[in-house]
């Protein structure tokens, strides 16, 4: 199986101290440094630059695996005379390396590092797979089934916390616990344009926007220096992503969003590319990072498509590790599908599973990603309503996209935006619970059934909507209104196929029993559940 190396998620690349997860660290002059396989690891470096811009310092080292094969690995300033070659690793085995840097302090170190067996969880980061292009699979060759969950804020939960992320912490295991592998969340977004809800006023502790002393420059967003960049910004940051590598959780990384009011520099400008190559240069070696140009880039009349060309070609040029690519704009992604890795669409549409199947159709070489599609789930605050509020919807336009072939994303408003209820289980009777266990139990759906090996077949659809593994297995999601079901091409072999339901509110399956060869199929909850008919063959 031919892959292409665009990896993206998960690993656990830290130890737990103090209450939180770390990188690994070691001084350039430890005598043995070593660092599991796709797991990262910082190798620190003390200079003092006279240099006026050091986050635009050139710093690097290349790294020769004892095969001959090297990688070049970028490093960068992270404050207080500190440097840092941050690396990782797809082979096992011992590296030598030595650097290069305009900074003669930091120029010609040479060390080794001794890369060990990965973790027994540990699959590598995603890629995308030649021999089945639309499909996400882990680098060992183990499928990814993308089930993401959006947190634009999750910066600033628990920034003020130098000793610990115990609130991210507490999200991120229930994220994880029901299913969700993958947060859709911005580098830093500042407050939101829209009304906001009366009842946040006697909730401050839910409110993440507009934040007076959190920026990535120096300055804070009502008053920018562009001179410089935050460094404690970005270690806070690394603390974040760290702990998703822990929990298995892949960071869908937007490097701007325009609609949030932030004060970016002038696109081009010198601060501008300052701050993109630097996040570049951070976070290229989380074998858990994906890359997103901006959110909705091509809106708000701020970016053009040559201007995301660009940032696109930067990426292509710095990322030495060849992270994952997209744009969250599915006309540019539509227009320019060779620019980038995955199709991100956003479709709000009523026929959304006619939309999306016609997306899988024209694109049959890339992954798509309906990365937003208009179902938010209510919460105690209402934060932004999109078209779709209903928890059931929500979860069935969600089914509607997987049953399209393509993957999907969860909204709840109360954690997707400047509010985040990090504990709503915890929170007092008369809040609104998000039901995040729907996605428990479409994550055990999809590993009971590889969702790789399912094609839509929507000529069999009849009034459910079909998946099938060459016929060997169908399953046919069915709206709760749906009263039955014919499902003549599947009768046709009745004595050699079973028959088994499965509730996409309570993750319960039926018992298996044989396929009637007349009659309609009719689910048990009918009426009350969407439902998925399972048929496989004896």
């Amino acid at each position: 199986m031919k892959v292409i190396f665009r990896t993206v998620v998960f690993l656990c690349i830290i130890v737990s101290t103090n209450g939180f997860a770390q990188l690994k660290k070691q001084n350039y002059s430890a005598k043995a440094i070593s660092v599991q396989k796709w797991e990262v690891l910082d190798i620190n470096f003390q200079a003092k630059s006279k240099n006026t811009s050091p986050f635009t310092a050139e710093f690097s080292a290349v790294f020769t695996h004892e095969n001959g094969k090297q990688q070049k690995v970028p490093g960068f300033f992270n404050g207080k005379n500190e440097w840092i070659l941050r690396f990782s690793s797809a082979a096992e085995g011992n590296y030598t390396y030595v650097t290069s840097s305009e900074i003669k302090a930091l120029n010609n170190k040479r060390g080794k590092v001794t890369v060990t067996a990965a973790q027994i969880n540990n699959h590598g980061g995603i890629v995308v797979n030649d021999d089945d292009p639309q499909h996400f699979y882990y680098e060992d060759g183990t499928p990814y089934f993308l089930l993401a969950f959006e947190c634009d804020w999750l910066y600033a939960l628990d920034y003020h916390n130098e000793k610990g992320l115990p609130k991210t912490e507490h999200l991120l295991n229930l994220i994880s616990e029901n299913g969700f592998n993958q947060i859709v969340m911005n580098v830093f977004s500042y407050d939101v344009s829209w009304q906001k809800d009366e009842k946040l006023k006697q909730h401050p502790e839910h409110e993440f926007g507009g934040p007076d002393d959190i920026f990535p420059f120096l300055g804070n967003n009502e008053n920018p220096d562009y001179s410089a960049l935050n460094p404690i910004f970005f270690q806070r940051l690394d603390r974040t992503i760290s702990m998703m590598h822990d929990k298995r959780i892949a960071s869908h990384l937007m490097i701007y969003v325009w609609n949030k009011l932030v004060a970016w520099p002038d696109m081009n400008s010198d601060a501008d590319n300052m701050y993109f190559d630097y996040v570049v240069k951070r976070y290229q070696a989380f074998p858990n990072m994906v890359w997103d140009i901006s959110k909705e880039a091509l809106y708000y009349g701020r970016a053009d498509e040559d201007y995301i060309h660009g940032r696109i070609e930067r990426i292509r040029e710095n990322d030495q590790f060849n992270r994952l690519v997209s744009v969250h704009d599915f006309k540019y992604c539509s227009n320019f599908p060779e620019k980038v890795d995955f199709i991100s669409t956003q479709n709000w549409s009523h026929n959304i599973y006619d939309k999306m199947l016609d997306a899988k159709t024209k694109f049959k070489d890339k992954p798509i990603f309906n990365i937003e599609h208009g179902g938010y789930e209510e919460s105690s605050y209402t934060v932004f309503t999109g078209d779709y509020v209903n928890a059931e919807t929500c979860l069935r336009r969600n089914y509607m996209c997987l049953f399209a072939g393509v993957y999907t994303t969860y909204y709840w408003q109360g954690a997707s935006w400047n509010v985040i209820i990090y504990n709503p289980f915890e929170q007092p009777e008369d809040f609104m619970k998000p039901k995040f266990e729907y996605f428990e139990h479409m994550q055990k759906l999809f590993a009971e059934f590889d969702f790789t090996k399912l094609k839509p077949t929507p000529w069999q659809n009849g009034s459910a909507y079909n998946l099938t593994d060459n016929n060997e297995t169908v399953l046919l999601y069915m709206h709760k209104e749906n009263y039955g079901i014919d499902a003549a091409f599947l009768k046709k072999e009745s004595s050699k196929r079973s028959l088994q339901w499965f509730n996409t509110l309570t993750g319960e399956f039926s018992q298996t029993i044989g396929l009637p060869n007349s009659g309609k199929l009719i689910s048990p909850w009918q009426g009350k559940a969407d439902a998925v008919l399972i048929s496989r063959l004896k």
